[in-house]
């Protein structure tokens, strides 16, 4: 009965959560060239399964921003984890079933995208109404699970396919379904915080017409851009840049990826409450560009591929950050706002790879080039911190200069009210 009053263990959920989040999201793509071979699947379709995953993320995002204040928290977490486990148990059965092996995995990646899209929703906005200090913090501290979820799913991953082979990838995928079966027990006994005003009619327009709002979701875009342009394509890129074996190239592409992404989390979290959030979501934009920098300029895929470790560490802070920035600049937000930001961030998520996948398409698979293409994301991302930063200093100054208006007749009223009397 403990685990039903210990809002610990509700946290610890979450934590679980987002390392399911990190399996639906890494493990399909350390198979993208095993799919090519054993399937006959071509690139474009491999972009497809990409596409179809953060675009599905994407939708659900959309929906679930009235659905779970209908629904609550808990059934949400469980729906999560129940579609998340099919998906991915999926990627090794429903294959067998088609003639087109590529409709089997395309319904597969639908299915646990959809766990995804509800956990994005729900995880962040129940660690934030848990009853805990530092919320920056924690906030980073939980989406640091995401990255050491990554970095075991593609440790765990390359090990195994380094002494049984490729070819038996099928039972891994049973092995990774087994962590939403069981964190999904957990969700049924841990306590939930209470929802507050997120239902409230008029919360929907009131958030649209919020500037601030609308310039979270724009650095949000480019968070979820900046980051999945390296993460979804490093492994191929590591394979086919190097010319090394899978395993040498997950760890060498998404694997550091993740781990330095990790780093950078934990980094921000012990950060987070003693320096702005501002300056430091832009200096990791600064950082992240220069990453993607090396990766369009360099001579060598060993280079390239230190670009990629510097948009890891550079990318760690910014979808926390903004998270964190939005919680504390737009009062009563609640569920709708972190929906509606997770959607906004995945359609980082979806346009970024997609533009790479695309661009390497049509350059004759030269994944160099097509990555290159990914400096945009932080390029726009520091221009709109640069832009909130700029309206604050205003905002501040406007608020200053009517309190000093204000003090003088504040001053002459005590004087004729002393007067008087």
């Amino acid at each position: 009965m403990s685990l039903l009053k210990n809002y610990n263990n509700t946290i610890v959920a979450c934590y679980i959560g987002y390392i399911v989040q990190a399996v639906v999201n890494n493990f399909a793509p350390l198979l993208f060239i095993t799919f090519q071979n054993t399937y006959d699947i071509s690139l474009d379709k491999i972009t497809m399964l990409v596409t179809i995953n953060f675009g599905v993320q994407l939708l659900v995002d959309l929906i679930s921003s009235k659905l779970v204040d209908k629904i609550g928290w808990r059934i949400a977490m469980v729906a999560a984890h129940i579609f998340a486990t099919l998906g991915i148990a999926g990627l090794a059965l429903l294959p067998e079933l088609f003639d087109d092996a590529f409709y089997g995995l395309m319904i597969a990646v639908m299915l646990y995208a959809v766990g995804g899209g509800l956990l994005e929703v729900c995880v962040s906005p129940i660690v934030e109404a848990c009853p805990t200090k530092k919320k920056a913090a924690a906030m980073s501290l939980l989406h640091s699970f995401y990255c050491w979820g990554a970095v075991a799913v593609i440790l765990i991953s390359s090990l195994y396919f380094l002494f049984q082979g490729t070819a038996g990838w099928k039972l891994m995928a049973f092995i990774w379904a087994a962590i939403p079966a069981l964190n999904c027990i957990y969700f049924l006994l841990v306590p939930m915080p209470k929802q507050e005003g997120e239902a409230k009619s008029g919360s929907f327009k009131s958030l649209v017409k919020n500037k601030t709002f609308w310039l979270m979701a724009v650095l949000m875009i480019c968070a979820g851009a900046s980051e999945v342009c390296i993460a979804q394509w490093a492994s191929s890129f590591a394979e086919s840049g190097l010319k090394v074996t899978k395993v040498v190239g997950d760890i060498a592409g998404p694997c550091a990826f993740a781990f330095l992404m990790g780093i950078s989390r934990l980094v921000f979290a012990k950060l987070s409450e003693r320096v702005r959030l501002e300056p430091m979501l832009l200096i990791s934009g600064i950082l992240c560009a220069l990453g993607y920098l090396i990766i369009a300029v360099s001579p060598n895929a060993v280079l390239s591929l230190v670009g990629c470790g510097i948009c890891g560490f550079a990318v760690g802070a910014m979808w926390p950050g903004t998270f964190s920035l939005s919680a504390s600049g737009i009062k009563g937000g609640g569920t709708m706002m972190f929906a509606f930001l997770a959607l906004a961030g995945d359609i980082g998520c979806t346009a970024g790879p997609t533009l790479v996948g695309l661009v390497t398409d049509s350059m004759g698979g030269n994944l160099q080039t097509g990555l290159s293409f990914g400096i945009i994301f932080p390029l726009i991302l520091c221009a709109g911190l640069a832009l909130f930063m700029i309206i604050n200093r205003k905002n501040k100054k406007s608020a200053l200069d009517v309190t000093l208006s204000e003090t003088p007749c504040e001053s002459e009223e005590n004087s004729d009210d002393s007067k008087q009397s």
